[in-house]
């Protein structure tokens, strides 16, 4: 199979796994409308800096990890302030940067303790039509028109994230869902998302983790698969009924969302040492010993999702060792040391796929058999929120502001 009919069928095979997300040019969640950092732009800017490529650059208020969600003319993140103390969520506009909402959802006693990496507000919030979703944790769930007006709050999840919050939630018909894997108790948990009640509610065996669920089908029928501390599950989304699941052993604090594709979900077991395996999902119950296709053992991210583009699986370890795999196989293509810690998701687009170190750095390089690398971009700052691609424009947070990256 040459390059184009390699492509051609992966971007059906992305369509058809995606459920119930938005399709097009708008970035409405984490990792964008197929939830795998894929985007269908293909003008979008490989060279900036300070000084090139910005079409503005804007303060952000407070603290946050969460990536821009757009659509149509508005960009929504979320932020901390008050030193961690106000939750809040903001609305900027797309062409300008002007702040055009800047709303207190939840207000803390006190600040939690987190991780030095991480903040209160490092979950990526969800656009739903006239809604969006904000999502912090244990700490708060929240629903608001995107006028402005607050439709609900939930603060109800008890459970120890001891590192702060960490997975964002995903939309699945009627239902808001994500993770609540502490160190105490690991769950997963449905609410309803016109009134924010709970749903449906699966206890499960495992450890503290930090993790994104993610839809996909099988066979026709609709999964949610979603990595905790030792386990990989799939649920039946509608009612939280377990379909089967993979263990890892002594792999916890996962932070890399699940990639689907080529009839395999891949799946990052986290620390202390991390290992990727590549599931088959068509099973039933444990199929630890039954349905894992391969595994690798060296190169595995802590925290960055991995990138299926064709049938090359591509990864970039926090130590800035990217790696390109046969997907199918898990047999090695190549290897290129980047240099720096990453935290950032890797995002493909136009060709191109997009590495973001934690220090202003990003790496473009085209999708390919070999490394062909096509430029290395600087900013200013601290940089662990993934970028987000829509409309021709790149856009990009650091620890101090919000960049709008686009070709001039």
């Amino acid at each position: 199979m040459n390059q184009t009919m390699r492509q051609s069928w992966w971007l059906a095979v992305v369509l058809w796994a995606t459920v119930g997300v938005v399709q097009g040019a708008d970035w409405t969640q984490f990792r964008g409308p197929t939830a795998q950092g894929h985007s269908t732009e293909t003008n979008l800017p490989t060279h900036w800096s300070e000084t090139d490529n910005i079409t503005w650059k804007v303060p952000l208020p407070g603290r946050g990890w969460s990536s821009p969600v757009l659509e149509g003319s508005e960009i929504w993140l979320t932020t901390a302030t008050e030193e961690d103390r106000s939750l809040r969520i903001m609305c900027l506009a797309r062409d300008t940067g002007e702040v055009k909402h800047d709303i207190e959802l939840f207000k803390l006693e006190a600040a939690s303790k987190i991780h030095s990496k991480n903040t209160p507000s490092s979950p990526t919030p969800i656009i739903d039509g006239e809604f969006v979703y904000a999502h912090f944790g244990k700490l708060g769930t929240a629903c608001l028109k995107r006028t402005g007006e607050i439709v609900w709050r939930n603060n109800k999840m008890e459970f120890n994230h001891r590192h702060g919050p960490g997975g964002s939630p995903v939309l699945y018909q009627d239902l808001l869902i994500f993770n609540c894997d502490g160190s105490d108790v690991q769950f997963i948990v449905a609410l309803d998302k016109k009134t924010g009640e709970q749903r449906w509610r699966a206890e499960r065996d495992g450890k503290m983790a930090f993790s994104t669920p993610l839809l996909i089908q099988v066979d026709g029928k609709d999964q949610l698969v979603s990595t905790c501390g030792e386990w990989v599950y799939a649920y039946e989304p509608a009612s939280g009924k377990e379909l089967w699941k993979s263990r890892y052993p002594a792999g916890y604090s996962n932070v890399p969302r699940p990639v689907f594709g080529l009839g395999l979900v891949y799946v990052c077991s986290g620390y202390n040492t991390p290992n990727l395996y590549a599931i088959r999902p068509d099973g039933q119950g444990d199929v630890t010993e039954t349905h894992v296709a391969w595994k690798i053992e060296k190169g595995a991210p802590l925290n960055p999702s991995p990138l299926l583009v064709d049938d090359r699986l591509y990864m970039v370890s926090d130590q800035g060792i990217l790696t390109c795999l046969n997907a199918l196989t898990g047999d090695e293509l190549w290897r290129q040391r980047l240099g720096g810690n990453y935290s950032a998701s890797l995002v493909y687009a136009g060709g191109n796929i997009y590495a973001q170190s934690e220090t202003g750095t990003t790496t473009v390089f085209q999708r390919g058999d070999t490394y062909k690398e096509v430029s290395v971009n600087q900013l200013e700052g601290r940089t662990l929120a993934t970028l987000s691609p829509s409309k021709g424009s790149i856009f990009l947070r650091t620890d101090k502001y919000l960049y709008r990256i686009q070709n001039k």
